[in-house]
């Protein structure tokens, strides 16, 4: 057998759980505050908002032409979201960037005059005035974020979105929501999407944890059932990723390679099956098929989804398991991390254990820039950097998360566990 090979079969699992061990919570909490470090003030806009970095951490558009670069409302509320969680920690100077955020949110990403929040905008205005269902998913968690930390302004802006999302996006017929709309509302397509809808799923947890309103839980649960009771089973535990008016699996669709790319998106299913362990044990017990589904989507997808020759997931694979798009990306690798955490800290499975170690073990010995910082969003079939779909260093938020849900139980979101003082020491 070559040495290669070798090494990439063997994974260390004597012993107690990486999760029990001093040594390792300390090495994930000195990743997640190097994410603080190398992305809490570089990418501070003083015009407003927040810059994207390159791949050395330095902002992107900054100096005189700043006006016009264009913010993202996905990236202004990951921010939102991300500094919550470090000012529950004790970060300093977190609240500045929350609060930076928050006015950034209500000042210029929301339409003042129709309702709901841009995709993207600049000083002038907006530079794409659609509302996506996707960016309204973050709006909510950022929203939910920031009550959980006492932000002033989280109960408007927590109000606001959700009267929108409630009014203009979602399908109580279907219970799930809609895709997308131009600036006054008019429908741009009949497209349906799971993406939106898992992060919706995420964020409405968050807004119960934060509110206590049990009807966000009630439309998570909803939107669980239909993606994956209903589809996911049908499909043998494949994530559909679209989808036609009339929620019919649409396998035929190839759209934008970063947000809806053809196929199948193991990083997807990974990112399903820890929801649904938060979903199951925050209320939904009565829907008693969240377990063994968490647990087939887990094991189906690591099963065709990972790479064994250098290790990593697929990107995207085709609806015969093969690999679409080859390339490997940071976010399936910290979702595949998270959700084998959480699904062996409820399920007791010591298979979780073993692949919990090895996908941190190709994130620390391929996706982690020790030299500039951060992690690379993409590695080509070799495993070497490249920018075929992400420039520089896109947010911090799956990198976080990776880094801070393995410390907390399983039971709930980041925020809520810190804010009830169960983090792991």
């Amino acid at each position: 057998m070559p040495e290669t090979q070798f090494a990439l079969d063997w994974i260390g699992t004597k012993g107690p759980r990486f999760v029990e061990r001093a040594v390792h919570r300390r090495w994930l909490m000195d990743r997640a505050f190097a994410l603080f470090d190398f992305f809490g003030h570089a990418t501070f806009n003083p015009a407003g908002g927040f810059f994207t970095l390159d791949e050395q951490g330095r902002p992107n558009g900054a100096g005189p032409r700043s006006a016009g670069v264009e913010r993202q409302v996905h990236d202004t509320t990951r921010m939102v979201h991300c500094f919550a969680v470090a000012n529950l920690l004790g970060v300093p100077g977190s609240d500045r960037v929350i609060d930076h955020g928050m006015k950034f949110l209500w000042n210029n990403h929301r339409d003042e005059q129709n309702g709901g929040y841009f995709w993207g905008v600049n000083d002038a205005g907006p530079t794409n005035a659609t509302k996506q269902a996707y960016g309204h998913a973050f709006v909510l968690l950022a929203a939910s974020s920031a009550k959980v930390v006492g932000h002033p302004a989280a109960d408007r802006l927590l109000a606001d979105v959700t009267e929108v999302l409630r009014k203009r996006f979602w399908d109580n017929e279907i219970g799930a929501t809609r895709e997308e709309y131009g600036h006054d509302w008019s429908v741009i397509s009949d497209y349906r999407g799971q993406n939106s809808n898992m992060h919706l799923t995420e964020a409405l947890m968050a807004a119960f944890e934060a509110t206590g309103d049990s009807e966000y839980l009630l439309m998570a649960e909803r939107i669980a059932g239909l993606i994956i009771d209903r589809h996911a089973r049908e499909q043998g535990w494949r994530v559909a990723e679209h989808f036609d008016g009339e929620w019919n699996v649409d396998r035929a669709y190839s759209g934008d390679p970063m947000f809806r790319p053809r196929g199948t998106t193991p990083g997807h299913a990974l990112e399903w099956s820890r929801l649904l362990i938060q979903l199951w044990q925050l209320g939904g017990q009565r829907r008693s098929w969240m377990p063994e589904a968490a647990k087939s989507l887990f094991l189906h997808t690591t099963q065709i989804g990972w790479d064994t020759a250098v290790g990593g997931f697929f990107y995207t694979l085709d609806w015969d398991d093969k690999p679409d798009q080859r390339d490997h990306f940071w976010w399936p690798c910290a979702e595949g991390a998270a959700a084998a955490a959480v699904l062996g800290d409820a399920l007791h499975d010591a298979t979780f254990e073993e692949w919990y170690r090895r996908i941190w073990g190709v994130i620390a010995n391929h996706f982690i820039d020790w030299r500039n910082g951060s992690w690379f969003p993409e590695l080509d079939a070799e495993m070497r950097p490249i920018s075929r779909v992400f420039t520089g260093r896109p947010d911090i938020y799956h990198a976080l998360q990776a880094c801070l849900i393995p410390l907390l139980p399983s039971d709930g979101s980041i925020t809520k566990g810190l804010s009830d003082g169960r983090l792991r020491s």
